[in-house]
Formats: structure tokens, sequence, C-alpha cells
């Protein structure tokens, strides 16, 4: 793990070598992303009127309590980008509001991408101790971005890595330091994050 980055396909999307322990560990860290979000929103019936299914619509009104869920689900008014003449209560009733028609749906989301990552993962066979070509099209390689991403802010806040201290912190743990693994795994995630992109 570490030198394990994706590629340019021709013809567009992205490819990477796994081999069966970095499948593992993807896999893992995607199922563990699941549990961490939920279980989706129920699907509207098929003759449900859109506008009425909207507006009807009855997300959670206040932040999750849990740091990981936080980052994942971040106020959408306020916070350090705030002007300091901005009301502190009318900053929580504008994001209360925000959060209760968009969150479930931003969950919804964010479960199809861990479960794009699943699925493909599941499909791959690495042949002894050699590894699996992943090849990532269509939607996939977004759907990717997006989980991997979301992997490295809930890892973030396991950390309690912020982007002003990530180098600090990362790169100046000793080996026996039980993070040591955990922050292996987020500066590895970072480089398949941003290979990605580059294919992109």
């Amino acid at each position: 793990m570490g030198g394990v980055l994706f590629e340019p396909l021709k013809g567009g999307g992205a490819a990477v070598a796994l081999d069966e322990i970095e499948i593992s560990i993807l896999r893992s860290l995607a199922v563990q992303l699941l549990e961490l979000i939920g279980p989706g929103e129920p699907e509207p019936a098929e003759d449900a009127d859109p506008l009425a299914v909207l507006f009807a619509s009855d997300g959670p009104t206040e932040p999750p309590s849990d740091p990981a869920l936080a980052r994942l689900f971040p106020d959408a008014y306020g916070g350090p980008g705030a002007g300091p003449k901005e009301d502190p209560e009318e900053l929580r009733a504008r994001s209360s509001e925000f959060r209760r028609f968009t969150e479930n749906d931003l969950r919804t989301r964010k479960r199809e991408d861990a479960l794009a990552v699943v699925r493909s993962l599941d499909g791959l066979d690495p042949a002894g101790e050699g590894a699996a070509l992943l090849e990532l099209t269509g939607e996939l390689p977004l759907r990717w971005l997006g989980a991997l991403n979301d992997l490295r802010l809930t890892i973030a806040a396991r950390l309690d890595i912020t982007e002003d201290d990530e180098s600090s912190v990362l790169f100046r743990l000793p080996d026996d330091d039980p993070r040591k693994p955990m922050v292996m795994a987020y500066l590895w995630l970072g480089g398949l994050q941003e290979t990605l992109i580059e294919t992109l």
C-alpha cells in the first residue's frame, strides 16, 4: 500500500492495480463508511407528486454529534467562514432549515458512492499474489472520488486532523503509535484521490 495510484485509461476513465490486501482495506473502509452513514431514505411511490415529496421532506435539523458525521454533513451557514456581523441565531435557523431539506439526499448520494466502491471491488479477483486491474469508466470515477473524499474526511475526524496541522501530525508519528495505520491509510487514500482527479 502506498505506491498504488490511478492512471488514465485510453478512451477515458481510470485504472489501478490492487492486490488482495489493498482490495480488503478499501472494501473494509467503504463498508465502515456505509455503517457510519446509516440506512438511506425509502424510495417514494412511483405515482407520488414530486413537489409534495420535496416539501414533505423531513430530514434532521440539528448537526450530527459524531465528529466524523459532522464533517460529512457540515452546516451550510455559519462556521469558520461566517462574517463577524452575522447573527448566530439566524445562521443556526438557516442551517437547520437547509439541513432539513438536503441531508437525506446527501446521505443517499454518499451511500451510493460507497456502495459503488464495494461493488467495484467485489468484481475483482487478484490471481495468487498478483494484482487485479480495476477499471473505472462512466460514472464510476466520480462515485469513487466522492467515496475517497468521504473516507478521508472520516479518518481525519477520527484522528483529529485539520488542514492546518495535517503535515506536522501525519509525518512525525513514531512507528509504534497506534494511530500510524490509520495515518498511512489516510495518506494512501489521498494519493488515490489526487491521481484519480488528475485522470479526469
